[in-house]
């Protein structure tokens, strides 16, 4: 056990109704139960997952209780370790993911796919997260971080970047495939990166041309605006291999139908609540694979940060205070993002 006394932290907490106002609060340090422990952050991404639980799109399930403090993208050090914590130590630097913890025994998490275990608890949704100074956070699915990286380049990765990694995975990218990624925001531009360095042709779609100019930046091969050209375009240079959306509206969804080759495969990322249709005929007669993806596995994000300290991925932030959430999440909502925001604590 850690001597470490709890004492009063600073957080940004919501009241718990859609859109509500954040307030920043003083209030107890969590306390580290069996397994747990607490992590004092250095900084903490703001996702637009986070966007949609603040305005109420997105609930825990029943028997969970909603978090009062969001944040899924935390970067620190240990402070206190609960008992039977094997593997840590008190000052060492951890990630602090999605994933607070999940069944382990459905068929998902036995399969290795635990993102998509239905009984998870996740920091920032039903487990207070990481908009504030300290953090409880499962040993079990924390995540140890190299030392000598900047904390506003890692964050990021503990949603964003693994998420984007998990979903080029699913497109099964091989060199010389071509690769659609709609929606240039956080997630697209790892992704462009990830498809790279997987040998693909990368082709960024967004309606920002400034948003393109930074896809570009980061390797895309070919941009183009998603509009209602793009298909045909797309078509032009032989189709896709993979769409990959990101982009939180259904007016992609043609755009990929129109473009992907037989045998493709599209992977949808982006939480987007209405239906979009699908014609049967088109789909048997094409092959093509249409799948869903949720954030990344603990696996998947060793083999993230592997690749990540072999060559860092880039990405454009803007760092903020606590006291900045709120217009941080206003800021997602009205589309003025370019890459990701972060928290940082000092």
């Amino acid at each position: 056990m850690s001597l470490f006394e709890p004492v009063e932290m600073r957080a940004a907490v919501t009241d718990g109704t859609p859109r509500g106002n954040f307030k920043i609060a003083c209030i107890p340090v969590p306390s580290a139960g069996h397994g747990e422990m607490i992590v004092k952050l250095e900084s903490c991404g703001v996702c637009h997952t986070d966007l949609h639980i603040w305005k109420g799109s997105v609930r825990p399930g029943s028997g969970h209780s909603p978090a009062q403090i969001l944040g899924h993208e935390g970067v620190g050090r240990v402070v206190a370790l609960g008992e039977g914590v094997t593997g840590f130590k008190t000052g060492g630097r951890v990630g602090v993911p999605w994933l607070h913890d999940t069944c382990g025994a459905c068929d998902e998490c036995l399969a290795g796919q635990e993102s998509f275990c239905q009984s998870q608890r996740a920091h920032g949704f039903d487990v207070d997260g990481g908009f504030a100074e300290y953090v409880r956070v499962n040993a079990g699915y924390a995540v140890p971080l190299p030392e000598g990286m900047e904390a506003s380049q890692l964050a990021p990765l503990m949603c964003a970047g693994v998420t984007a990694y998990s979903a080029v995975g699913k497109a099964e990218l091989k060199p010389g495939m071509r690769c659609a990624i709609f929606g240039c925001g956080g997630l697209g531009l790892y992704a462009i990166q990830i498809a790279i360095r997987a040998g693909a042709h990368v082709i960024a779609l967004d309606i920002s041309e400034d948003k393109l100019d930074l896809a570009k930046s980061m390797g895309a091969h070919t941009t183009l605006i998603a509009d209602g050209t793009a298909a045909e375009k797309l078509k032009e240079l032989g189709g896709v291999h993979a769409c990959i959306n990101f982009a939180p509206t259904t007016a992609t969804w043609p755009l990929m139908i129109g473009a992907i080759r037989p045998r493709g495969r599209i992977v949808a990322t982006a939480m987007v609540s209405q239906p979009v249709p699908i014609n049967q005929e088109w789909l048997t007669g094409t092959g093509v694979t249409i799948t869903g993806t949720s954030v990344g596995t603990r696996l998947e994000m060793r083999e993230l940060l592997r690749l990540h300290r072999d060559k860092p991925f880039a990405m454009q932030t803007r760092e903020i205070s606590l006291e900045g959430v709120e217009a941080a999440l206003e800021d997602l909502a009205a589309g003025k993002v370019d890459g990701r925001i972060i928290i940082r604590f000092d």
